[in-house]
């Protein structure tokens, strides 16, 4: 069986594959060519980079492709229903870059607290801004995360050993898994009323675009401190540069937005912001875990066995 592979994975899940008795491709093909190519393979992996439109996987079904798998958490990249109404299974890997992207948010809520960057900067132009620069402690704050899967469990963690206090959000969260996150479950309008710090840990949906928009930011402290290492699109960008802009919050950390990279965005012009390039998942650790364990996804898959992380299941059966 043949194996496509458009974006740069580990080559830990490279060699993962050709051991299992694959034959294995890795070009980063544009969508024109992969339109045109995807019917020779039975599977295809991709990380974000890659586009697998309806068109892409109504060819591969028309062709030989059984299965594709996404190297990461969201697959907002993939047509997810059109793959599923064609036969085709959807698999990620989940739990790949949890340690990683949990750890960037806690340290966007320390650069945010510190002022590590301006810090950083002010002192390569030769200046002290020492007593310009009075942080805040995360010690005895109050965290808000909006989400409760993996990531947000790892930065509960994290949090609950840093002395904060953790509220939970999400639709799918009860009492008890909030419990064992370390953490009070409570509603969104709740969260955003009473924390200094919010963190964003959740998929880019129809329901979930723009859920941070200005009704939102109005709720929220004027000392608060929003943190997006989620996806881009939860977050309204221009009422968030308002809301920072006018000193309605803050601050903001974001990792994710509205389009990558971001053209002629205003939040790039803030001080109170930190930004960084959607490096979340962008560790070593991180590379290697998701490229595996979505390898071992696309394996079972094409083995007959069924995956544990097979994201279109329940719209397949």
């Amino acid at each position: 069986m043949h194996i496509l592979i458009t974006d740069k994975v580990a080559d830990e899940a490279i060699d993962m594959l050709k051991k299992a008795g694959y034959d294995v491709t890795y070009d980063e093909m544009d969508g024109k060519t992969l339109l045109r190519e995807i019917p020779k393979y039975d599977a295809l992996m991709v990380r974000s980079r890659t586009k697998v439109t309806s068109e892409i996987v109504k060819a591969g079904a028309d062709g030989k492709l059984k299965v594709i798998g996404r190297a990461g958490v969201g697959v907002d990249n993939i047509d997810v229903e059109t793959a599923a109404k064609n036969g085709i299974k959807v698999v990620n890997a989940p739990t790949g870059s949890t340690v990683s992207v949990a750890e960037l948010a806690i340290a966007h809520m320390l650069a945010l607290a510190r002022f590590i960057p301006k810090a950083d900067v002010t002192m390569k132009k030769g200046e002290w801004l020492k007593k310009q620069l009075r942080g805040n402690e995360l010690n005895g704050k109050t965290l808000g995360l909006i989400g409760s899967g993996h990531i947000a469990q790892h930065v509960a963690k994290i949090a609950n050993g840093l002395g904060m206090n953790v509220l939970v959000y999400s639709p799918h969260c009860t009492e008890e898994k909030a419990k064992k996150m370390g953490a009070t479950y409570t509603t969104l309008e709740k969260l955003l009323k009473q924390s200094d710090f919010i963190s964003l840990h959740i998929p880019h949906t129809q329901e979930t675009h723009h859920l941070i928009n200005r009704e939102r930011l109005m709720l929220m402290k004027k000392n608060v401190y929003l943190i997006n290492c989620a996806r881009g699109g939860v977050v309204d960008e221009k009422s968030l540069y308002e809301f920072l802009k006018d000193g309605k919050i803050a601050g903001a950390a974001i990792d994710v937005f509205e389009k990558e990279p971001p053209e002629n965005n205003k939040l790039l012009t803030l001080d109170n912001v930190v930004l960084t390039p959607h490096i979340g998942a962008n560790t070593k650790e991180a590379q290697i875990r998701a490229g595996t364990i979505c390898a071992e996804q696309i394996i079972k898959t094409l083995r007959g066995e069924e995956p544990e992380y097979w994201v279109n299941k329940k719209i397949m059966k």
